[in-house]
């Protein structure tokens, strides 16, 4: 009697066993499919907002500006701009620059502060669709965002979506924001001293000022420039709607 009563235990906790790894694999699976609709839907879809947006709005209570403008109507100096800054390898990576990685990591043994890596496909990841922090789950998901995004947008909307959303100022996103804001004109006016000033704000937008822009700021602008320069102007950008994810240096 005891062990019938022992082996419908058993069989108990194996079906509550295997009805929890159901649910776990059809919830990882939904996880899964709503990530790469969400992600293949805004190929052509544009976004009102971004994760970021909505998290400062809940935080803060206070209005986040933003100006959506497509890519062919923002300043061909603004594009490169960010790139020169941000990015110099964008038009050549898979979403993850290798080469900066290892220097990094290098630079860091070697005794110096860790730096940061971060590629704009990454940083566009990290806007569209993750919480502000840092955490292995979280780092986890940039990845795997990251990897949707190059494997589902070509470059070029990639760096659409992050001229849109990278923040600018203090509870401003985008460039189409920015320039109406501070310089009262629309982002296709964008001079190439104004985008590099809007670019050299980027690693940290709240404290780094536009409209008041300290040495450093300038200091950064002037690099700016001479990247600008260094990489050709802003032809270099123009192969990226044809780059697609199997061409890219690996």
């Amino acid at each position: 009697m005891a062990g019938m009563r022992r082996q419908g235990r058993q069989k108990k906790k194996a079906g509550m066993g295997s009805r929890v790894r159901s649910v776990v694999l059809w919830t990882l699976a939904g996880l899964f499919l709503s990530s790469v609709v969400a992600v293949l839907s805004m190929r052509w879809l544009n976004p009102p907002y971004s994760a970021v947006m909505l998290h400062r709005l809940a935080g803060e209570g206070a209005p986040q500006h933003q100006v959506w403008v497509d890519y062919d109507e923002i300043s061909p100096f603004m594009a490169l701009a960010v790139v020169a800054a941000e990015d110099q390898r964008f038009p050549q990576h898979w979403g993850f620059d290798t080469k900066q990685i290892i220097a990094a990591v290098e630079q860091h043994l070697d005794g110096g502060r860790l730096r940061g890596a971060s590629t704009i496909s990454q940083q566009v990841a990290r806007n569209l669709f993750l919480w502000q922090g840092r955490s292995f789950v979280r780092k986890g998901l940039e990845v795997w965002f990251t990897g949707l995004v190059e494997l589902l947008w070509d470059k070029q909307r990639i760096l659409e979506m992050y001229l849109n959303f990278a923040e600018t100022g203090e509870r401003v996103f985008g460039v189409g924001a920015a320039s109406e804001r501070y310089f009262r004109r629309s982002a296709g006016q964008l001079t190439e001293n104004q985008a590099a000033l809007v670019a050299a704000v980027l690693p940290n937008p709240v404290q780094l000022r536009i409209d008041q822009p300290s040495a450093y700021v300038r200091e950064r602008q002037r690099w700016i420039l001479g990247q600008m320069r260094n990489l050709g102007g802003p032809a270099y950008l123009d192969p990226l709607a044809e780059v697609s994810p199997t061409s890219r240096d690996r």
